[in-house]
């Protein structure tokens, strides 16, 4: 199965050189989205410290969230051009399709995290903390990107055509927003904030932001106390929801 999941790997690999524009196109919106909410929506209220300080560590996190779209109408497209067909008649194993699919999105989202970090230290975004810390911190994004993907390997399977995702993403973005990415909790109503505090992205930022030992909003909430544990937990159990799911969605394709 190695070799067949390193086939699968290096096919969508090769579509990045296919597809250049839609590449960086993915690696610039979250660069945009950084600079807009940075300087020109960006408030920082409730936050103690500098913004940027508080604002990229959320961004991470969101980014990898929002990378969901972008499996989604990978996963969509094989699917409306008989792809996947053919690679389940070919005496290959079956997983690699699903492993090569995961390992290209994680390669494609290392590169992102690499681009958007390098643009906050640009703007004067630091990590305070040790080497061990910030090399944690990023683990966690990724972390969150692997669940994510399988959350969009499922739903692409699922809505089975391109035009479908955007009904998706209708729902994708008001979830990633009701997070503690741009604001803190103490900054809104206080059900909205007990509602951002529990999201999984929140858990995510606020653990990142600890360990990069940048600004975080003053919260005594359980959710708050233990991001750590919830930053790891929330994943694996999304994880464990949706890959079978997408695994057992796959097999029954063409049944």
């Amino acid at each position: 199965m190695a070799a067949d999941s390193w086939t699968m790997t290096r096919r969508e690999l090769a579509h990045w050189a296919r597809q250049p524009v839609q590449v960086l196109v993915g690696l610039v919106f979250p660069v945009m989205m950084l600079l807009m909410f940075g300087f020109l929506v960006g408030g920082g209220r409730g936050v103690d410290g500098e913004y940027v300080e508080f604002l990229v560590p959320g961004m991470l996190a969101l980014t990898m969230a929002f990378g969901l779209e972008a499996t989604m109408t990978a996963v969509t497209r094989d699917l409306d051009k008989g792809v996947i067909d053919r690679f389940r008649s070919m005496p290959m194993s079956s997983a690699a399709v699903l492993v090569g699919r995961s390992a290209a999105d994680m390669l494609q989202s290392a590169a992102g995290l690499a681009v958007l970090a390098g643009v906050g230290l640009l703007l004067g975004w630091r990590w305070h903390g040790s080497a061990a810390a910030a090399l944690l911190a990023f683990a966690l994004l990724l972390l969150l990107r692997f669940a994510m993907l399988w959350i969009g390997i499922w739903l692409g399977m699922l809505a089975g055509r391109p035009e479908l995702v955007q009904a998706v993403q209708i729902l994708v973005w008001p979830v990633g927003f009701l997070s503690n990415a741009f604001a803190t909790p103490a900054s809104m109503p206080g059900w909205l904030g007990a509602v951002v505090e529990w999201n999984p992205m929140s858990a995510t930022a606020t653990a990142v932001r600890d360990l990069f030992a940048n600004p975080a909003a003053a919260s005594s909430s359980w959710a708050s106390e233990h991001a750590t544990l919830l930053a790891v937990g929330w994943p694996l159990l999304l994880v464990a929801v949706f890959l079978p799911l997408a695994v057992h969605r796959f097999r029954g394709l063409s049944r």
